[in-house]
């Protein structure tokens, strides 16, 4: 029975699987004001990566690192927010054939972005603008890493899509793990680029 050894990766597995439920949790709740929705995503990942590493308490590392991260993080949210709004709206209502370029262009620079600043924003100590620039510049010089964080998120919504319309039932699952789950998957994937420059760099303390 040494797979119920608190040591093993079975144990482990399992317990990182409620600590992704329970962030995922903190997430929703700390997300209802809209507004602080970035906060909400730094606070996300330092507390999935301290998760990870074996670090404190998940709870505790949640709230100090949505403390830490809020003015800068609500900042950054405040130009991918707005910003997502447009681009759906563009999509949604703007049906206009020269438009799919750069409908298409921006959408996919938006991706590059989100999927990189929340990380970098949890792990290093910048100033808003540098945080956003080196999303971009990180995102697009390791697009390999970027595609698999992206391809994940887009397995999650084709999931929740596919329930929405076929098994309404699974909605509950998916919702109760939901960007939590995903936020513990991308940590080790960002960490094959991050890792060198936190070592060269020094991280900040959350």
């Amino acid at each position: 029975m040494k797979f119920l050894s608190p040591d093993s990766r079975f144990m482990q597995g399992l317990s990182n699987a409620a600590d992704a439920v329970w962030i995922n949790i903190l997430m929703l709740l700390t997300s209802i004001p809209i507004v602080t929705i970035g906060a909400a995503l730094a606070a996300g990942n330092s507390a999935a990566r301290r998760t990870i590493a074996g670090e404190g308490h998940t709870t505790s590392n949640y709230f100090a690192a949505f403390r830490s991260n809020f003015v800068r993080a609500t900042l950054i949210w405040l130009v991918f927010g707005p910003a997502l709004a447009l681009i759906a709206y563009s999509w949604v209502v703007l049906q206009i054939t020269p438009l799919l370029i750069p409908k298409f262009a921006l959408s996919i620079l938006w991706v590059i972005g989100f999927e990189w600043v929340w990380t970098l924003q949890a792990r290093f100590d910048n100033s808003c603008g540098r945080t956003l620039a080196n999303a971009f510049i990180l995102g697009i010089s390791n697009i390999g890493l970027t595609a698999a964080v992206a391809l994940l998120d887009a397995v999650f919504l084709a999931l929740v899509a596919a329930s929405w319309f076929y098994m309404p039932q699974g909605l509950f699952l998916l919702a109760v793990f939901g960007y939590g789950a995903l936020i513990m998957l991308h940590i080790p994937i960002l960490d094959r680029c991050l890792n060198r420059y936190v070592k060269s760099q020094g991280g900040k303390a959350d």
